[in-house]
């Protein structure tokens, strides 16, 4: 760093520190080196590149001598010193995101935060990195892992989302304007898109999430009930039909004389060949197959009064 730099960056701390004199001068000789010392760390870490190395390398060498200090005692007074020391970074990462989500700022601080003390947690003094190079990741999983979470279930282009953000901020205008709300026409020609797309738009936005069947409907006088138990099931209605043609199928096989019926069940429920049913019945293959096609004839006789 060149003097001109230097000075430069010292006129700047100064400053920075000046409009608290009057502060310090009000309170206690240790509270105010104290608070001297926590605006000195507010100051590097949200002003990166603008403090004097020296006083930067200091600041490092304690965030260096309490991560090993952590590594001994795991000490929570330790631990919560060094999330003060670096919580610049988890600031800085904080408003990166908040532009790029609906989440509130002090949400994504907390969250970063936990993702600062795992990175401390797994700090290894052994392997020479430096922390805040190791800690930017964890900080920035942890946030992202909550945006995950937290997100919606069925995804919008990213261009659709734009889009419906800037329909919300036109609206307001709108209204400010013209004392009421703007038309689907209005909307899509301010957004230059077609009528088409805005109710594509529109439709994603509105089934973003998905609706559970347990939510509860009023259903007039007899209370509330389920949605699932509301909404018709055409593969539930062939599974039923399915179960009473099997019922039917039962009662049909029951009424059949024993040999048939142990013919047809060799046949069609163990899938054996006509040639074997006879010799695990000990008859012969022409008497099998008569035995088949006298069953089914039966079957669907008796199928058929079961139905009228």
């Amino acid at each position: 760093m060149n003097n001109g730099k230097f000075l430069e960056n010292f006129v700047i701390y100064h400053q920075f520190t000046r409009a608290y004199s009057t502060i310090l001068s009000l309170i206690s000789c240790a509270i105010a080196a104290e608070f001297k010392r926590e605006l000195l760390i507010l100051y590097l870490l949200n002003k990166p590149g603008a403090m004097p190395t020296t006083v930067t390398n200091e600041l490092k060498h304690e965030i260096w001598q309490l991560l090993r200090e952590y590594q001994q005692s795991r000490s929570e007074n330790v631990r919560n010193q060094l999330v003060k020391l670096n919580f610049g970074l988890v600031r800085k990462e904080a408003h990166y995101w908040t532009n790029q989500c609906h989440e509130t700022y002090d949400d994504l601080l907390q969250v970063g935060c936990l993702g600062l003390i795992r990175a401390i947690e797994r700090f290894e003094l052994s392997k020479g990195h430096a922390f805040s190079s190791y800690a930017l990741p964890y900080i920035r999983g942890e946030i992202q892992h909550y945006l995950r979470d937290k997100g919606v279930t069925v995804r919008i282009p990213r261009r659709w989302l734009a889009l419906q953000q800037q329909a919300i901020g036109i609206s307001r205008s709108w209204r400010e304007t013209h004392n009421r709300q703007p038309t689907d026409s209005e909307l899509a020609a301010a957004l230059k898109i077609s009528p088409t797309e805005w109710q594509e738009i529109k439709l994603a936005w509105v089934n973003r999430a998905p609706l559970s069947l347990d939510v509860p409907v009023q259903d007039g006088e007899e209370g509330s009930t389920c949605l699932g138990e509301l909404v018709p099931d055409p593969h539930y209605r062939s599974f039923q039909l399915a179960q009473e043609d099997q019922l039917r199928l039962q009662q049909a096989l029951v009424q059949l004389e024993k040999r048939t019926r142990d013919v047809l069940e060799c046949v069609f429920l163990q899938d054996l060949t006509q040639k074997q049913v006879a010799e695990h019945l000990g008859i012969s293959v022409v008497t099998v197959s008569r035995r088949v096609k006298k069953g089914l004839d039966l079957m669907k006789q008796l199928m058929g009064v079961a139905e009228d």
